[in-house]
């Protein structure tokens, strides 16, 4: 995977040399025991990375299936053709915001030989990644610094519920590369937000995406993925510990959980976008 990266310092290529990446310029980076690539350069970046915590509640979440659909849904729109035919991507894959690496490795185990890198800026999201997937390479880095990745190499991108940085996405890609993007809608865990004071989700999220990438991609797919979850006690902790909301301090014993029934039915709603960049 190394082929794909570039100096974050420099802009060159890496090179794997023993256990780090090295360009010509002298720039190295350590690969860490547990199977990441520290890419962080310069003073201390300023995005909020995941926590431990809420990466396990997410890994449990996930791991339960919960989300199964919006992750097949994401794997889908790499298939789907801007005309409407289906193409399978034959090429490197990336996520920004990996957290788990739980999308990214649903794309790969959807399209077996695929490879992919998983980029996040939180340390314990960089190592929990390099578990997800044996196809999977794991970066620690801050997508809005630049993508240590070279130009016009990868088949794929995606963020699912995570910050995008258009221009990098871009250059990236090479000719006939996807971004694909899955945002919540409005209607995502409705029953949940008020009773338990959770972080609501803009109602013109969409506009406001449209908008941030028409400059740099034109959308061509569009889908709605909507549907029911019974979600248990334990469930509903664990979905309100791994999102925004775990940083307004909603504790897993909140007695507002507590309160709900052991199976509260609650909606998932999330628009996932096929994007292609402008000629």
């Amino acid at each position: 995977m190394a082929a794909l990266l570039a100096c974050p310092e420099c802009g060159d290529p890496l090179r794997q040399r023993d256990r780090a990446l090295r360009c010509d310029h002298g720039h190295s980076f350590d690969i860490a025991r547990q199977g990441y690539v520290g890419l962080l350069t310069g003073a201390s970046t300023k995005m909020t990375g995941d926590t431990p915590a809420m990466l396990d509640a997410r890994a449990a979440f996930q791991g339960a299936g919960h989300f199964a659909p919006i992750a097949e849904a994401v794997a889908h729109a790499f298939r789907a053709g801007a005309s409407g035919s289906a193409a399978t991507p034959d090429g490197p894959m990336l996520e920004i915001g990996a957290g788990t690496g739980y999308y990214l490795a649903t794309v790969l185990t959807t399209y077996p030989g695929l490879r992919g890198i998983a980029l996040d800026v939180a340390k314990p999201a960089a190592r929990r990644a390099a578990r997800a997937h044996p196809g999977l390479a794991s970066i620690l880095a801050d997508a809005w610094r630049g993508l240590p990745i070279r130009d016009g190499v990868l088949t794929g991108v995606l963020s699912v519920f995570a910050p995008r940085n258009p221009a990098e996405v871009a250059r990236v890609l090479a000719p006939g590369g996807r971004f694909v993007v899955a945002t919540p809608t409005a209607r995502h865990l409705g029953e949940l937000i008020e009773p338990l004071g959770m972080v609501q989700v803009d109602p013109d999220k969409d506009r406001r995406l449209a908008a941030a990438l028409g400059d740099t991609f034109t959308r061509t797919e569009h889908t709605l993925v909507e549907f029911p979850m019974k979600l248990s006690r334990a469930d509903v902790t664990n979905v309100v510990a791994m999102g925004p909301s775990a940083f307004h301090g909603t504790p897993a014993d909140d007695p507002r959980i507590a309160a709900l029934t052991d199976s509260t039915e609650v909606t998932a709603s999330v628009a996932v976008s096929t994007y292609v960049p402008n000629p």
